[in-house]
């Protein structure tokens, strides 16, 4: 959470470590809110917001609006960890001889050595094999395969 204090006025609100602010919109003649998590340097999300009454001021923000920006905001979130997380590492199930093996390629993004971890953990959950590779080690299905078939050996 946030050591800031609660802020809760028509075109800026802040709780939780969240910050919703009523900005112009430069790509038009009306609003946008721009939503904020405390310790991120970008907005997480950027909306359209709708004008008041008089059609020229923003209408005042209020506390459902607020969670609801805030909901979709963190669900923004959710869903880029999940994507970078799925960038970064890959998965495939080989059977074998009676046996379940799960492969796995995990790039480890160091910033001065970048490099890729190979690994096989079996059907009881135990890890069977684990290499670095290269950054541009490619796996597919046929080289999981023919790395399980031969015993897991060190890759070339």
């Amino acid at each position: 959470m946030s050591d800031e204090p609660d802020i809760m006025e028509p075109g800026l609100w802040r709780k939780n470590g969240w910050t919703a602010r009523v900005i112009k919109n430069d790509d038009d003649d009306g609003w946008a809110v721009e939503i904020r998590k405390t310790g991120l340097p970008e907005p997480v999300l950027v909306s359209p917001w709708v004008m008041g009454r008089d059609k020229k001021n923003p209408k005042p923000f209020d506390a459902n609006a607020f969670a609801t920006f805030v909901k979709t905001a963190s669900e923004v979130l959710d869903r880029s960890a999940r994507q970078r997380e799925q960038a970064l590492k890959q998965r495939l199930s080989i059977a074998w001889e009676g046996r379940w093996y799960e492969v796995s390629l995990e790039i480890v993004p160091d910033e001065y050595e970048p490099y890729a971890r190979l690994a096989a953990v079996d059907d009881a959950g135990q890890q069977v094999a684990s290499h670095r590779v290269a950054m541009g080690f490619k796996l597919s299905r046929d080289v999981a395969n023919a790395w399980v078939r031969e015993g897991f050996p060190e890759p070339r």
